[in-house]
């Protein structure tokens, strides 16, 4: 039993730190190719990217490195500075994109509407040394701005979106897509975000985590224990204990994850995601009745024992399918890559390879039960035959 439990909660730890290293990355760890230094960075909270600064107070400039990874050639990514507000409209963006002939090309565009398709144009401030480069899916813009003012505050603004042959095409208006937006210190460094601070941030990362683990992982795992482990019967009670710890754990810190979602979700009212929204709220109902379940299960010998299991089978395998169902949503709506995904994917695989084999012993063990309990009848009734 510990043997099989061991890994289990290994990869759930494995699971746990590998997601909080990747919330904790730090743009101050990035080495440029061509050893530029810059003074400041700041790591984005969306959209995977990190802005590198050096700022000059003597001369009001900024030399800006604006770093966009996890992006194909297939799309464009800007990133502008609102001299007049915090939105979108307003922004002088510094565009860039590969063309189909494999070059680069980055330019100036203004936005003066939510129509703008990115247009070549002349900024409302100077803009020098501008240059792109794309290597290993990461897209790096490079420039010298002159700031619009005398503050070092700007409202910045960073985006992505797909391109029609050589020309940019709007963005999604749903998602991270419209939450990349803030303010910047130049001097100071500090970085708050229109559609979200970085504790949203973090509150998003940690709902992910809780839910995986919790509704993902262990759930499943209290499965294969109560499925499994209780055909021993040196495991006996003791399998249900450990069931139930599991399964509660599992309940505790999938509530805990949905009720987070479900205040991120009041928090941000123009972006809206039903499905994983819906589904989360199924799973707490069925987590709950399994709560439920626990308290008003009868005795083995009870009448009503037959139609208790039914209800308990039935509604747990429904919550760890509907589960997995959801955990991959989740992955689709926060995209921290597809390495995590792949992660998750050989935790399941694991775990289903562990539920074969026991299935498969169990019923070994099963069988061979019945054929000793058969040979004992026969033993016994010959005994009493021939006694």
């Amino acid at each position: 039993m510990a043997n099989m439990l061991r890994p289990m909660l290994l990869f759930s730890c494995i699971l746990i730190s590998l997601f909080l290293s990747t919330s904790a990355q730090s743009c101050a760890k990035y080495a440029f190719p061509k050893n530029q230094v810059f003074s400041a960075c700041n790591d984005l909270p969306f959209l995977d990217s990190f802005l590198h600064w050096t700022y000059n107070p003597s001369t009001k400039t900024v030399q800006i490195a604006y770093r966009h990874t996890k992006i194909t050639s297939s799309k464009w990514v800007a990133w502008a500075i609102n001299p007049s507000s915090k939105g979108m409209v307003g922004a002088q963006a510094l565009v860039a994109f590969r063309k189909s002939d494999g070059t680069v090309r980055a330019y100036t565009s203004p936005v003066t509407s939510y129509s703008t398709q990115l247009q070549e144009g002349k900024l409302a401030f100077e803009v020098s040394g501008l240059s792109a480069t794309f290597s290993k899916d990461e897209m790096t813009i490079f420039a010298t701005l002159k700031l619009p003012s005398n503050g070092t505050t700007v409202n910045q603004v960073w985006q992505e979106g797909p391109l029609s042959g050589n020309a940019p095409k709007i963005h999604e208006t749903s998602g991270p897509n419209v939450q990349s937006m803030g303010t910047l210190n130049l001097a100071s460094g500090k970085s708050v975000t229109t559609g979200g601070s970085n504790s949203k941030t973090k509150r998003r990362n940690i709902h992910g985590i809780l839910n995986t683990v919790g509704w993902g992982v262990m759930m499943p795992m209290g499965a294969i224990i109560a499925r499994y482990l209780r055909v021993f019967k040196r495991a006996d009670p003791a399998w249900f204990y450990l069931h139930v710890s599991c399964q509660l754990s599992a309940y505790i810190a999938g509530v805990a994850g949905w009720a987070i979602g479900i205040q991120l979700g009041n928090e941000s009212p123009g972006t809206q995601y039903p499905t994983h929204r819906n589904i989360g709220i199924v799973l707490f109902c069925f987590g709950t009745l399994q709560v439920f379940a626990l308290l008003l299960r009868p005795n083995k010998d009870h009448k009503y024992r037959f139609y208790w299991n039914m209800y308990h089978h039935s509604i747990g395998y429904s919550t760890i399918i509907l589960s997995i169902i959801n955990i991959f949503k989740g992955f689709d709506i926060l995209k921290p890559g597809k390495m995590w995904e792949k992660i998750y994917v050989g935790i399941l695989v694991w775990l289903a390879f562990n539920a074969v084999l026991l299935e498969a012993y169990t019923w070994y063990i099963v069988v061979k039960r019945k054929k000793t309990s058969n040979m004992e009848k026969m033993s016994n009734g010959n005994d009493g035959l021939y006694g």
